[in-house]
């Protein structure tokens, strides 16, 4: 396929046969509620982590 067939338009999709998203039957807003909160989980473990290492440079002399 050339451009022109598809309108100039360059994402990759036209080209390559992007998948079409499937419905899986849960409601958007319920997936949403349990990507967020999963989400908030990771920042928290991230911030723990992140507090962690500073606490270990800092032991090593390494004050971040």
């Amino acid at each position: 396929m050339g451009h022109r067939q598809n309108g100039y338009v360059l994402t990759p999709g036209r080209y390559v046969g992007a998948e079409e998203a499937t419905d899986d039957g849960e409601p958007f807003a319920n997936k949403m509620e349990q990507l967020t909160a999963k989400l908030h989980e990771q920042f928290e473990e991230s911030a723990r982590l992140e507090a962690a290492i500073g606490e270990n440079l800092h032991r090593l002399g390494y004050g971040v």
